[in-house]
């Protein structure tokens, strides 16, 4: 990994092959199981990597405007793919543009349907349904918990609206294929009576079906069995599962020094660059590194800001870590770079693209000018 020393940190680094690797797999349970699979944007979407993305999916899925332009005009346009959209309230004066640029639109209950169908413009229009059965522990990522904002309840779906083709739901983090399983089995228990009338279902994100334990067979069985039971079309958003263990975070020790333990400041900040490892919380790997005193050295790991809580976490290191030395975190293409922040005037890490062919190419650098446009 040579490149490692040839890049400027902080940055991203996505790695091509590993991309192409996810894709190889969801393209093969497309073609076993009669889905479609879009990308949802909201986990990656480094449209530089779209021409290589059309080249294996559907198309991509946006949670609003923006994320609808970029995937109209970087993967549906260019490669006559689909592209949806689904946000909890739709905007009036952005609601035909989102009309003119997106073929399916996924609304939060009846009522926002109702006021908006007049103006889909053709668009495949779908109602989100909340199945009311959770199957994670992150109550933030939730959809089903007590009082949720996301999707309409059987309670508050007394019938499916003239015009709607579609049903879709997301209920999913991070999970195998059994825990889509029992929530098919909520869906059709509490909604069985309008699978029968619809074109298609949206099964969401939120599918780790890229990771090396997710049970392929099983949902490959379970779409199968819906599609053949019903006669839809099947749709899955995974984000995550595209570009899963398919780039990196790259900084540099700017520090080290002793406090009750051994500290290490990098040039990478949880807060600003990896906001989840704080929001989840979890702790990114290191490579090469290990456990808090598995090997000899044990370091924290800190970001270069103010804020006390910006810690990355504790790791171990078969050397002492100098400044200078550079360290790998993986995993850090799916939404580290869609969630980064310049809070305390940090810079944005730049994206490079790690070819196929061992090569790296600098995909963008970001500079004073794009912390200083975000603020007046």
């Amino acid at each position: 990994m040579i490149w490692i020393n040839n890049v400027e940190t902080p940055c991203y680094v996505i790695d091509e092959r590993r991309l192409r690797e996810n894709l190889e797999i969801l393209a093969e349970v497309k073609r076993r199981s009669g889905c479609k699979i879009l990308l949802a944007q909201k986990a990656y979407s480094a449209f530089a990597t779209y021409p290589l993305i059309a080249e294996y999916l559907d198309g991509c899925t946006a949670s609003g405007l923006y994320e609808a332009r970029l995937g109209y005009e970087e993967l549906a346009e260019p490669f006559g793919r689909e592209n949806h959209i689904f946000s909890p309230a739709y905007r009036d004066e952005e609601f035909d543009e989102i009309a003119g640029i997106c073929g399916h639109i996924s609304f939060n209950n009846i009522h926002q349907y109702e006021k908006f169908k007049d103006r889909a413009k053709g668009a495949s229009c779908g109602i989100r349904i909340n199945p009311e059965f959770s199957t994670q522990e992150h109550g933030i990522y939730d959809p089903c918990g007590e009082f949720s904002r996301l999707g309409a309840t059987i309670a508050n779906f007394p019938d499916l609206p003239d015009g709607v083709e579609g049903l879709h739901f997301h209920t999913l983090c991070e999970q195998n294929a059994e825990p889509l399983c029992k929530t098919m089995a909520a869906v059709s228990e509490k909604f069985g009576k309008y699978l029968g009338r619809i074109k298609w279902l949206n099964m969401g994100g939120g599918h780790h079906i890229t990771r090396l334990d997710y049970d392929v067979e099983l949902l490959i069985e379970e779409i199968s069995f819906e599609r053949n039971m019903y006669g839809f079309d099947v749709y899955l958003e995974p984000g995550e599962a595209v570009a899963l263990n398919a780039g990196y975070l790259v900084t540099t020790v700017l520090d080290t020094f002793r406090n009750g333990m051994d500290i290490a400041i990098t040039d990478a900040s949880a807060a600003c660059h990896m906001p989840d490892v704080l929001e989840m919380p979890y702790r990114p790997n290191i490579q090469g590194a290990g456990l808090p005193n598995e090997k000899a050295f044990t370091y924290r790991l800190g970001g270069n800001t103010c804020l006390a809580g910006d810690i990355i976490g504790d790791y171990s290191f078969d050397n002492p870590l100098r400044e200078g030395d550079r360290l790998v975190f993986e995993d850090m293409a799916i939404y580290s770079m869609c969630k980064n922040n310049t809070f305390n005037g940090i810079a944005l890490p730049s994206i490079y693209l790690l070819r196929e062919n061992g090569e790296h190419e600098l995909l963008k650098k970001f500079g004073y000018g794009d912390f200083k446009g975000r603020l007046s």
